[in-house]
């Protein structure tokens, strides 16, 4: 791995973080649902969306949830890593406090920013993401509020070599720039769990990632958001690659059985999840109900992610 020392210096990177990112046991909690995802996410915590008449309403709302998460007593930096956050999110507070700023000082967990716009048409058996003609200033005002680093998504549907290049090299074009911002990038060029060519994908997308992997400075590292592999410990190259900070799975669809079940076969690899983290969750339960049941799927995706 590469030395801390040399990576990023300057004020806008916390070393503290850095090193926790780098070598700390644990996981980074996926709490980005946006506009689109929201509905479905809140529908799985048990509220309706006629409990909310507009699109604030429903932002309050999930803001309340993830509160809730942050909050409680099983939700801290000894087994959870990180947090990914929406820019909603971002902008507000939790328990008085910004929320970035509540998850490092009153949890010890590193704050993350959503960044991309969405994804665009398919083409080429991909979708590439939505231009960000805003990002330098989204980055600004992210390290002003104590972010970390950032998250964006791309979506591979089939094995198409040139569709997949295509967003391999968005992925590491817009990451530069975000390094260049002084925040540390995760590449996340997700592999439908549906696609019917997904191992022959997952063989394209190694290809790609390691030839801009072998072009990036050590000491200006990138982590790395991917699809949980078909062949066990296929991405092993990726994780000892010098050029690699981190690189974290998401569950993509499966249950939280499922993807625990296939992440503990990676190793190296550590969990990001979001639906398999919030399964089982709801409005309706008490507090007492509630943290133990967060207490549970944390324990079980930390258990999987130490492997």
């Amino acid at each position: 791995m590469f030395s801390v020392k040399y990576f990023l210096k300057g004020p806008t990177v916390n070393q503290q973080q850095l090193e926790q990112m780098r070598t700390g046991k644990g996981f980074i909690a996926a709490l980005d649902q946006s506009g689109g995802s929201t509905p479905k996410a809140l529908k799985l915590y048990g509220v309706d969306e006629s409990s909310y008449s507009n699109e604030d309403e429903m932002f309050d709302v999930i803001h309340a949830m993830r509160s809730r998460m942050v909050m409680s007593p099983a939700f801290t930096g000894e087994r959870v890593l990180a947090a990914i956050l929406f820019e909603g999110t971002m902008d507000r507070s939790i328990d008085g406090v910004g929320s970035a700023e509540y998850l490092w000082s009153r949890k010890q967990v590193i704050a993350i920013l959503k960044v991309d716009k969405g994804l665009a048409d398919e083409a080429d058996g991909v979708q590439l993401m939505k231009p960000m003609p805003e990002l330098d200033a989204l980055l600004a005002k992210a390290r002003g509020n104590g972010i970390f680093g950032t998250k964006m998504r791309s979506v591979i549907k089939i094995a198409n070599a040139k569709g997949i290049s295509e967003v391999v090299a968005q992925q590491f074009a817009v990451g530069r720039q975000i390094l260049a911002g002084g925040l540390v990038p995760i590449i996340e060029p997700e592999v439908d769990i549906n696609s019917p060519s997904k191992k022959e994908a997952e063989v394209l997308l190694k290809a790609a990632l390691l030839k801009e992997l072998d072009a990036q400075p050590a000491d200006q590292p990138v982590m790395l958001k991917l699809t949980l592999p078909e062949d066990d410990n296929f991405y092993l190259d990726l994780v000892k690659h010098p050029s690699v900070l981190r690189v974290v799975a998401l569950s993509g669809g499966y249950s939280r059985d499922d993807a625990n079940t296939k992440l503990s076969k990676n190793n190296g690899v550590i969990a990001s999840f979001s639906r398999a983290l919030t399964e089982g969750l709801s409005a309706q339960q008490s507090d007492t109900e509630f943290n133990a049941a967060l207490d549970s799927a944390i324990a079980s995706i930390y258990a999987a992610s130490n492997t």
